[in-house]
C-alpha cells in the first residue's frame, strides 16, 4: 500500500542575513515526512534540523522552495492560515519544557484543550504521557523528565497529526531520556502520530522507522530501520 506524505519539502533553502555574512542554514532541502511513521533527524550543531522542524511545523518560512501539508502548499498561506495550520495539525515538544509554573499539570494540558478542534481530555492526554499520578502537582513538584512527558501531554492533546520535537531528551539523564522516548514511540504506534524528532544522541536513531541525517544544511543520507529498538535497549 503507497504511503501518504504528510510533510512534502521541494528544494528549501534558508538564508539568514544578506551579502558575506550570510547564513546558508538549508540548501535545497527534498524530503517527505510519511503518515504513521518516525523520523529521528541526526546532525552536528550547524547542521540545519531546527531549522528545517521549525519549516515543518511553520514556525519559519523559507527563504526558497515550497512546503506541502499533504496536498496544502503552506509556502503559499498568509499569517493568519499558518497560525491555524499550527493550532489545528502539529504539536511541538521541545527540549525546555515552557510549562506554566502556577497551573498544575493538567491545567497545562487544559491550556491547549480549550482552543482545540477535537481534543482528548487533559486526563488523557497526561494518561497517554505515563503521568496518570501526577496530574494534580504543580510543575516545580515534577523531575526534568516528568515536566517533559507533560509537555508531551500538551501537544498531543488536540490530537494533531504530527509531532515536531526538538532535542526533547537534551536536559535529561538517560533513565529519564527513556521514558520520555517510550511516551513518543507509545503515542506514535498507539495514535498513529506522524513524529519527527532531533537529537545529537546517535543511539536514538535506532528506535525509528527512517533516520535522515543533515551535514550543511543538506541531506547528507536516509536510512530505514529494518527492526525498531525500544528505548530501554537505547544506548546512551
Amino acid at each position: 500500500m503507497e504511503r501518504k506524505a504528510v510533510f512534502r519539502t521541494e528544494g528549501i533553502t534558508k538564508v539568514y542575513g544578506t551579502g558575506p555574512a550570510a547564513v546558508h542554514a538549508l540548501r535545497g532541502v527534498d524530503l517527505a515526512l510519511y503518515e504513521g511513521e518516525m523520523v529521528v533527524m541526526l546532525g552536528a550543531s550547524g547542521s540545519g534540523k531546527s531549522t528545517l522542524l521549525n519549516i515543518l511545523g511553520a514556525l519559519d518560512t523559507p527563504t526558497d522552495g515550497r512546503v506541502f501539508f499533504r496536498d496544502r502548499e503552506l509556502t503559499r498561506l498568509s499569517d493568519a492560515a499558518l497560525t491555524a495550520f499550527r493550532r489545528d495539525h502539529v504539536g511541538f515538544v521541545f527540549q525546555f519544557y515552557n510549562l506554566v509554573p502556577s497551573l498544575t499539570a493538567r491545567e497545562n494540558v487544559a491550556l491547549v484543550t480549550e482552543i482545540a478542534r477535537n481534543p482528548m481530555r487533559p486526563e488523557e492526554a497526561l494518561e497517554r504521557a505515563g503521568l496518570p499520578d501526577r496530574m494534580d502537582h504543580f510543575p516545580a513538584e515534577l523531575s526534568g523528565g516528568e515536566q517533559q512527558r507533560v509537555a508531551i501531554a500538551r501537544a498531543i492533546a488536540k490530537r494533531p497529526e504530527v509531532l515536531l520535537c526538538d532535542e526533547p531528551t537534551g536536559a535529561l539523564d538517560s533513565k529519564t531520556g527513556v521514558k520520555v522516548l517510550e511516551a513518543l514511540v507509545s503515542i506514535n504506534d498507539e495514535l498513529g502520530t506522524a513524529t519527527a524528532l532531533i537529537t545529537h544522541n546517535v543511539g536514538i536513531r535506532k528506535i525509528a522507522h527512517r533516520v535522515i541525517v543533515l551535514a550543511d544544511g543538506q541531506v547528507a543520507e536516509v536510512t530505514e530501520n529494518d527492526a525498531r529498538v525500544p528505548p530501554a535497549d537505547v544506548s546512551w
